[in-house]
């Protein structure tokens, strides 16, 4: 039988206390073209090291994932790095269009503060961020790669997802995970937002083995209606088992109130998921906002 969430009482959410903040730990200006680290700033936004380059992923920085100032999802912690600490970017990739992910005056900030920034985005974003002030901007179709530098390539990887901003804008716009290899042999899948698809195994095939996959695990009640758009832990951690990776980062979760379930309940499934799985602990890695990830 269907449970309904008008039949069933919403789990309670914690204090947003519990969700710590740490200072970021990673190189400045940039690390070398032989270490990878990771930084999650939160949500699906993440600061990348790896080629020698700085990446950013979905930058998000407003208060509210919303087009409004004054209502819609607004922020549990503040963003793991200040955006006046970022370092130096090169590359910026977009993974979709929906607001908690792309943030007209978190493009606009970004375009004034790094205009030589590379914009990798899918199929029909460019006028969005081109509107905004970015320069450099590459559109890629799934499975299409770009060369970000003599270091770096980046593909655009298929998603389980949709897109939209506004009422009659659905799927006009492409959605997409990315995948980043750098000359080093360093390697890190982003998968941006989506539901299980059978073409994880496909991604990790022609792409992997990744150092580290950047999965999402939040945002998937109820189930009936969000399992399409958003992967559960159980199905991130399976995700994970297809993708050739060595270690997962869990994401898209403990910074905006998105959907039924409770906002510390994510990463707590997905530990356990990835015990029952047998995966190696040493693997996962559940990070604070801020926190960073340094992978040797």
């Amino acid at each position: 039988m269907l449970v309904h969430r008008t039949t069933r009482p919403r789990p309670r959410d914690p204090d947003p206390s519990v969700f710590a903040r740490v200072a970021p730990a990673f190189v400045r200006p940039r690390a070398r073209a032989d270490q990878l680290t990771v930084t999650w700033v939160g949500h699906s936004s993440l600061l990348v090291q790896i080629g020698g380059l700085n990446i950013l992923t979905d930058p998000m920085w407003s208060e509210r994932a919303s087009p409004l100032r004054f209502a819609g999802p607004k922020r549990w912690v503040p963003p793991g790095i200040a955006f006046d600490e970022l370092p130096p970017l090169d590359v910026i990739l977009q993974s979709h269009n929906h607001y908690d992910h792309l943030d007209d005056v978190t493009v606009r900030r970004l375009a004034r503060a790094y205009p030589d920034a590379a914009w990798i985005l899918p199929l029909g974003l460019a006028p969005f961020v081109r509107t905004r002030g970015a320069r450099r901007v590459t559109e890629l179709d799934w499975w299409q790669e770009h060369e970000a530098s003599p270091l770096l390539r980046i593909a655009a990887t298929p998603a389980q997802h949709f897109s939209a901003r506004g009422f009659g804008d659905r799927g006009d716009t492409l959605w997409c995970g990315f995948a980043l290899r750098a000359g080093s042999g360093r390697s890190v899948y982003f998968a941006g937002d989506t539901g299980y698809h059978p073409e994880f195994q496909a991604i990790g095939e022609r792409y992997g083995p990744f150092d580290v996959a950047l999965l999402p695990i939040g945002a998937y009640e109820p189930r009936w209606f969000m399992r399409y758009v958003h992967m559960n832990p159980e199905e991130a951690v399976e995700a994970f088992r297809k993708l050739n990776a060595r270690a997962m980062v869990p994401i898209h979760w403990g910074t905006f109130k998105l959907t039924d379930e409770a906002m510390d309940e994510p990463p707590r499934r997905a530990q356990r998921a990835w015990q029952a799985a047998g995966l190696v602990p040493a693997g996962y890695h559940q990070l604070a906002h801020g926190q960073t990830l340094v992978l040797d």
